[in-house]
């Protein structure tokens, strides 16, 4: 995978989504700006970030990801290799349901995918220097060119979703004090059910974590 850092831009994911459609990115690719003026996150929102912060989009053929991997469940999976190099680092970052990166009971960060032609595009946001109101700075200091590398390195690798989800099953419980936006309403997650593709159960319907 080729990765590319670039000093500014609006968004990197619409940067990515554009250049994918436009078959001007024909390979896998790791994009991310030193600096970001537009980014968006999941349910369309902006996502207010500032220099220094983590600003990701990265794209890789479907036929590279692991063969078991629910194609619904990519965020999840994104967004826990992200937290395991973290951890690594000695980060208390953990995955909120089902791509919100948590430290204690405030957002740090989050992941998001979509899918165009045969490309998977995920994108990931991370507060490394600056956080705004009511959210959290990543808990350790980490260089973001190593976090990108250590993150495509794990990409590569092709890890199986089993591994994944045996140890999100745990994390999961986490989750469960907390609630989620569906249809325009919010649920909480004590009681749901955490199913094997990595949905959960819903106003009796199955949710998945695509974005």
């Amino acid at each position: 995978m080729e990765i590319i850092c670039i000093e500014s831009i609006n968004s990197t994911h619409l940067f990515l989504c554009e250049q994918i459609r436009n078959k001007k990115i024909i390979k896998n690719t790791a994009l991310y700006a030193l600096e970001q003026t537009q980014g968006i996150g999941s349910r369309e929102n902006s996502w207010q970030s500032s220099k220094g912060n983590l600003h990701l989009s990265f794209c890789l053929k479907e036929k590279d990801l692991p063969k078991d991997l629910p194609l619904a469940s990519v965020s999840i999976y994104f967004a826990y290799l992200i937290k395991e190099i973290l951890e690594i680092q000695g980060s208390k970052i953990w995955l909120k349901w089902p791509n919100d990166l948590y430290l204690d009971d405030k957002k740090a960060g989050g992941v998001m995918s979509t899918k165009i032609s045969d490309f998977i595009i995920g994108g990931v946001g991370l507060n490394i220097t600056f956080a705004p109101k009511n959210r959290a700075l990543c808990d350790i200091k980490i260089s973001i060119e190593n976090l990108v590398k250590e993150f495509v390195k794990k990409l590569e690798k092709k890890i199986l979703w089993k591994n994944i989800f045996s140890k999100y099953m745990l994390e999961f419980e986490k989750s469960r004090h907390f609630s989620v936006h569906y249809e325009g309403k919010i649920f909480s997650l004590k009681d749901t059910c955490l199913y094997q593709d990595g949905s959960i159960l819903l106003n009796n319907k199955r949710v998945y974590s695509l974005r």
